[in-house]
């Protein structure tokens, strides 16, 4: 008597579950990370444009013969011939204020801090 083996071919169902909660899992630990390095990684770049600003400042402010109460404003530091080429923007979209020319540029961030 022969026996008639047919060979069958695919997944079960148990392995297709456990192969989505490996996924499920990896994805869990994975989102929380790339918002958290989103957020560093942000931050560093506003800081980074923070003292572009302030470099742009003290500059404006050397050449002009202002002092340390003077302010300057986007007119004095963007432009293609001036200190900044491009005005900077926060890429969490935050807002910066130059202040006087003593005082560090701010964003409205918190945590956005830079302190020359």
């Amino acid at each position: 008597m022969r026996t008639n083996h047919q060979a069958r071919s695919g997944f079960t169902l148990v392995e297709i579950m456990i192969v989505v909660a490996i996924i499920g899992l990896l994805v869990t630990i994975a989102i929380p990370n790339y918002f958290k390095n989103r957020q560093i990684a942000q931050k560093n770049t506003c800081l980074s444009n923070l003292r572009v600003i302030d470099t742009a400042k003290q500059l404006w402010a050397i050449e002009t013969g202002k002092g340390p109460s003077d302010v300057a404003d986007d007119t004095d530091l963007v432009g293609a011939n001036l200190y900044i080429r491009k005005k900077p923007k926060c890429p969490a979209n935050g807002n910066y204020t130059y202040w006087e020319v003593s005082e560090a540029p701010e964003c409205t961030i918190p945590g956005h801090i830079f302190a020359h």
